[in-house]
């Protein structure tokens, strides 16, 4: 089949995609699938590959992805039943002061955000930013948005979150680069995005608690573990995953220190460690039955699950683009654009995003159609990690009604379509678009 022929499935592919998302409402798992299977059976593939496509798609992305998203869901739901993400909230209001909660609640969400998902952790804090608009009189977006801000931050840039997690397996980058840019992009990107942007539009809309919404402060049966506790438990698997990254840069190969860095550095072990030590100081160590923890560790995997297949399907996609021989044209086709490949990989990342709307999506899609382009141009090392803060800079921006995110957002603050569009779609884009350029400057020195 000719370059040009080739070119048309995969665009026939993508829309066909898009379709089944947005018009049929099809599960992005089942969609992804079935536009996989078409590709690979229009590109002109023999039936039996298109299936061992599927399968080696499937297995290499889950090989890694599964164990990381399902070891950090448990990590995340022992410190949301624990109370860790209130004790967080509350200690640094305290140190900040009130005047300067947007900052507290910022910094936050930031660290909240890297091990319990977005939803999850801003359902677990808003009750704050009532109480402090509640008390202030100011408009819940002065304190709500930077709130926002650092879950979204870090939901979009910093593993063990799965957006990022699914795109580096899915171009091969190492969690320890794509962990230290993600912190270089999302910090000036927190600060614009929540409390710069958060004052600024809390000043224009004025949004009070609605009505519906007056939740009563959550009461827990076990006093709250300490701030110093919960940070550690965040940052050990960040720092050992860092170490491993600096170990083969710093220390040479066959090296004792960095054969042990390596091995405890690898998210399988790093995650592990984090997770066990989750179970025992937040679970069994403050009173929890053995049956308890289990109980909790279970249910962490619920909303996961849904994730891990989704990005298995994606990288089934990336597999049948591949071995399709579409993926080759479609590099070459992008190699022979003026556009670098971070900038590339941002548009198509947007692109489909403002489609579609779900962030996870258009991440595992970017990454599939850009996979080919940085195998041809041999890009490896840092520059994976920041391919990855690309895309998924361009999967957070223009967040609108077809995201869901959008509506919870718009529900806890009680806001219609046009202040939630003002007020929520203008956070995400300026998250997206600092981290973005954060990133883009950074390529043009490595």
């Amino acid at each position: 089949m000719s370059g040009s022929m080739l070119i048309m499935v995969a665009l026939a592919g993508i829309f066909l995609l898009l379709f089944l998302v947005i018009r049929t409402k099809l599960h992005a798992f089942v969609a992804l699938l079935l536009v996989s299977l078409l590709v690979g059976i229009a590109a002109g593939m023999p039936l039996g590959e298109v299936i061992n496509s599927i399968q080696n798609g499937m297995g290499g992305t889950l090989g890694f992805v599964a164990v990381v998203v399902g070891l950090g869901a448990m990590f995340g739901k022992m410190l949301e039943v624990s109370g860790g993400a209130e004790r967080l909230a509350a200690t640094m209001i305290s140190k900040f002061g009130e005047d300067k909660a947007q900052w507290a609640l910022g910094v936050t969400g930031f660290i909240v955000a890297i091990p319990v998902f977005f939803d999850v952790g801003f359902i677990i804090l808003v009750p704050i930013v009532y109480g402090l608009a509640r008390k202030t009189g100011k408009s819940l977006l002065h304190y709500g948005i930077p709130l926002l801000a650092g879950l979204a931050v870090t939901h979009s840039f910093i593993p063990p979150t799965p957006g990022p997690i699914a795109v580096a397996e899915l171009v091969g980058a190492e969690l320890g680069w794509v962990i230290l840019f993600g912190v270089l992009a999302g910090i000036p990107a927190m600060i614009l995005a929540g409390p710069v942007f958060g004052r600024f539009i809390g000043k224009k809309i004025h949004i009070a608690i609605p009505d519906y919404m007056e939740l009563e402060e959550k009461e827990y049966d076990k006093e709250l573990p300490s701030f110093g506790m919960i940070t550690s438990l965040i940052l050990i698997p960040l720092v050992l995953i860092l170490l491993n990254t600096l170990s083969g840069v710093l220390l040479n190969e066959g090296n004792m220190v960095r054969e042990i860095l390596t091995f405890l550095g690898h998210p399988f072990v790093a995650l592990t460690i984090a997770t066990m030590l989750t179970f025992y100081l937040l679970g069994t160590k403050r009173g929890y039955s053995r049956q308890e923890v289990q109980d909790i560790a279970t249910k962490a995997l619920e909303p996961a699950g849904i994730i891990i297949l989704v990005t298995g399907a994606g990288g089934v996609f990336k597999q049948v683009l591949i071995d399709s021989g579409v993926g080759d044209v479609l590099g070459e086709m992008m190699g022979d654009s003026a556009l670098p490949p971070i900038v590339l990989a941002f548009l198509i990342a947007t692109a489909v995003r403002v489609a579609q709307g779900s962030a996870t999506v258009a991440m595992v899609t970017a990454a599939g159609l850009i996979t080919p382009l940085l195998e041809m141009v041999g890009m490896t090392g840092p520059a994976l990690g920041l391919i990855v803060i690309a895309i998924a800079s361009g999967a957070t921006v223009l967040s609108h009604v077809n995201d869901s995110g959008f509506w919870l957002v718009n529900r806890y603050f009680g806001m219609d379509v046009k202040d939630t569009l003002k007020s929520w779609t203008v956070m995400e884009t300026i998250i997206g678009l600092t981290g973005f350029v954060v990133v883009l400057i950074i390529s043009f020195f490595i």
